[in-house]
């Protein structure tokens, strides 16, 4: 009968030993955009839905620049616009 060689169990051990770091893993939650529970605009809306949805915003600044982009101010956050649609929401710091 033959015996296995040093060689193969230290490479069994190395599997081994690599196993319960390879089963581990974090989950990354991130906000989805354009469902229905979403608490600023999103990509797409347009002014008029926006309107709808969150109300008037405290501030509408012109549009500058070409193509034209809008900027919309409400409490915590603002919404770009390019032409009639959003192309982006940020929150604002709250100090």
């Amino acid at each position: 009968m033959k015996t296995a060689s040093p060689m193969f169990f230290a490479a069994a051990l190395a599997i081994i030993l690599m196993l319960p770091i390879a089963a581990t893993a974090d989950t990354l939650q991130l906000p989805r955009y354009g469902d229905g529970d979403a608490a600023i605009p999103w990509r797409g809306m347009s002014m008029s839905a926006v309107e709808r949805r969150f109300g008037s915003p405290q501030r509408k600044l012109p549009a500058v620049g070409e193509p034209p982009i809008t900027r919309w101010v409400y409490g915590d956050y603002k919404v770009f616009f390019e032409h009639q649609f959003v192309i982006h929401s940020v929150r604002t710091r709250t100090r």
